[in-house]
């Protein structure tokens, strides 16, 4: 747990500013408070009674319409000894503690008396990592305050833009380089939101989770994996993992992602597509013909 202490100005003695006007209402309270007891002591006609109500609503009515409640309550709370001089931050931890003092602090309290738990909550909650807020007042002078952190899960890639999201696809921050590495990426409209149910299910499968570098969504319906040595797998709509469990079997038993192929298509129920690479294929091609050219000497050979 973090404690804050925030800083006190001391009371500026120029005239005009804010402690110095802090000082003439507290001066001029006094002297009202003088004047209303010898004023008590006198005879009070009938309407002495509504005046002072119209009089008092009518004060308050123009404090509130123009936004000083805050200032005014501040004003006074401040003096008797319930200004904010300490904040408590737990379960922060990529926010930082001065990024929650500066947002406390745009709600325009500094005071217990004038603080908006609610207000506070929402500036908290608006800030970057922060998923839920709790604000607590402890009198005389400490505010409590509880965060609740997004949770990074992935990195989405959305056109050029790299964005850390968590696992129901809610964006935090942009992806820095060094930072979330380790995340898996997933690319393509609908990654982020619908990428969580295909990793959770490729939990049986780790040997070949590990060796994903890209999770691309295609069409929002269904997925390719690009793996780290650029073979891609192309997977169906539906049940893409027991897809994907056939890819493993074949890879333990022949070796089938160790070869020289561009990628493995499995959107077919009924056959595996494998695509060779470039190099590949001018290979296969150049085996046809020349098992073709002995094929026809053989023919030639052979007597009659």
């Amino acid at each position: 747990m973090q404690s804050l202490t925030a800083e006190r100005r001391p009371n500026d003695v120029r005239a005009g500013t804010p402690g110095r006007l802090t000082l003439r209402m507290l001066r001029a309270g006094r002297r009202a408070s003088g004047l209303a007891a010898s004023v008590a002591r006198l005879p009070i006609p009938p309407f002495g009674a509504l005046a002072a109500v119209v009089i008092g609503s009518a004060v308050v009515y123009g404090i509130s319409v123009g936004g000083h409640t805050v200032t005014v309550v501040d004003g006074i709370a401040q003096p008797l000894g319930f200004p904010i001089e300490a904040i408590d931050v737990t379960g922060n931890s990529e926010t930082s503690e001065i990024d929650v003092l500066q947002a406390l602090w745009q709600t325009g309290s500094q005071s217990l008396f004038s603080l908006d738990p609610a207000a506070a909550r929402q500036a908290l909650e608006e800030m970057p990592w922060v998923d839920r807020a709790s604000v607590a007042k402890v009198f005389p002078d400490r505010v409590r305050i509880t965060l609740s952190e997004h949770r990074p899960y992935a990195v989405w890639q959305k056109g050029r833009e790299f964005v850390v999201v968590n696992r129901e696809g809610k964006e935090i921050v942009p992806f820095t380089p060094g930072r979330f590495a380790a995340l898996p990426v997933v690319v393509g409209t609908g990654a982020a939101l619908h990428a969580a149910a295909l990793l959770d299910e490729l939990e049986v499968l780790p040997e070949l989770r590990a060796r994903v570098k890209a999770y691309i969504r295609v069409g929002n319906r269904r997925w390719d994996l690009r793996l780290e040595n650029g073979i891609a797998i192309e997977l169906p709509e539906d049940a893409p993992v027991e897809a994907l469990a056939e890819v493993a079997r074949m890879d333990r038993e022949n070796g089938l992602l160790s070869r020289d192929i561009a990628a493995v298509d499995m959107r077919l129920a009924d056959r595996i597509v494998i695509k060779l690479t470039p190099d590949a294929l001018v290979r296969r091609n150049a085996a046809l013909k020349e098992r073709e050219k002995i094929f026809k000497r053989s023919r030639k050979d052979d007597p009659v």
